[in-house]
């Protein structure tokens, strides 16, 4: 029996990848916070018979979300299935799949007191799956076909193997992290909100503005090494623009959600020192031996994370920020707060499967 190549395989496992990240996001965005189970002594499916809601209770933000929500699902389902089910039964099965996940959940609502199950849900997550397989026909064989576009990138600059692809989804998914309203800047692993802890240190102008220099710190060398230790050969530009993406998401959201006209709110002097300690910390690590930076990343993860929990309150913080109180936006907040919460843990269990991996090896597992 023939096999795909090497470099197809890997092609339609990055597209699997992607396809399987977002469908988990698409699961905690609906079930969140998953408390409260209980039994509705109603239909389970009963919710598609009832009218199609109007009035105030249509959200059209919820639509839109609804739609664009599951477009890249089905956009990446396309590329990862087209292998095994052919040009045209991929995208089928794309949308299918979207449907499937969109009622199962949606099901799932009922026994949910905090959630509504809606037929209008399950039709504009369907929608989307339809818009985003019609875009995977058109471009995601450009996007993620062996030598071309996302793959041709990926062969070249990051290592071979699903390590390689769990190294990219960890570093996009610390993007996502930044999309929040009350953390520090690259501020992660905060495990008092999840676990309902109580602050570690009291509150003191100069003890706060030195933990969040620090914070900041760490987390960049943790952020930098990990872009470092994914790379083939050695690249300095995804290590500097992966911060500068942050930074940019972080002054879109600040102004333009919750600090309105106030972009660089993160920007305190506690954040440019750290932004600074960090950049010359980071860039001395870069010239030490390659097997360091895994182990260097670890230890700026550690100790950054249990600053994060040690931290006193941020006292900076408006009591009055616009947080959403309904709808997809709020489930979009719980989404980043969980990510910022168990990102580090994350990334710390990965770059030791990594060391594992490459200190297992006689020779140079990653360069060709």
């Amino acid at each position: 029996m023939s096999h795909p190549p090497e470099d197809a395989s890997s092609a339609h496992r990055l597209a699997a990848w992607f396809a399987a990240v977002i469908g988990l996001l698409i699961v905690y965005a609906c079930l969140h916070p998953f408390t409260g189970w209980r039994d509705p002594a109603l239909p389970p499916l009963g919710f598609l018979r009832a009218p199609l809601p109007t009035g105030r209770y249509l959200l059209w933000s919820d639509v839109v979300v609804n739609v664009l929500g599951t477009v890249p699902f089905s956009f990446a389902l396309v590329p990862a299935l087209r292998h095994r089910l052919g040009r045209f039964g991929a995208p089928l099965v794309a949308v299918l799949l979207t449907f499937s996940l969109s009622l199962g959940l949606e099901t799932l609502q009922n026994y949910l007191p905090s959630r509504v199950p809606s037929n209008l849900d399950v039709a504009t997550n369907t929608l989307g799956g339809l818009l985003g397989a019609l875009a995977g026909i058109r471009w995601g064989h450009t996007l993620f076909a062996p030598g071309r576009g996302i793959s041709r990138w990926r062969e070249h600059f990051i290592i071979p193997g699903h390590l390689g692809d769990v190294g990219l989804v960890l570093l996009l998914s610390w993007l996502l992290t930044q999309l929040t309203s009350d953390n520090l800047l690259f501020a992660s692993g905060d495990l008092r909100r999840l676990f309902d802890l109580p602050t570690a240190l009291p509150f003191s102008p100069q003890r706060f503005m030195k933990v969040e220099s620090a914070i900041v710190a760490c987390q960049l060398v943790a952020v930098g090494l990990t872009t470092r230790v994914i790379q083939r050969h050695f690249s300095p530009w995804p290590i500097l623009l992966l911060p500068l993406a942050a930074l940019g998401l972080r002054s879109l959201v600040d102004g333009a959600v919750f600090y309105p006209g106030d972009a660089l709110h993160w920007a305190t002097q506690g954040g440019q020192t750290g932004l600074a300690l960090g950049g010359v910390l980071l860039a001395i690590c870069l010239l030490l031996p390659r097997f360091m930076h895994g182990t260097l990343a670890g230890l700026a993860l550690l100790v950054g994370t249990a600053l994060v929990n040690l931290a006193p309150d941020n006292p900076f913080l408006p009591h009055n920020i616009p947080l959403p109180r309904q709808g997809n936006a709020l489930n979009f907040l719980g989404l980043t707060q969980l990510t910022a919460s168990l990102w580090p843990f994350l990334t710390f269990v990965y770059l030791g499967l990594l060391g594992s991996r490459m200190s297992a090896s006689k020779r140079a597992p990653f360069q060709r």
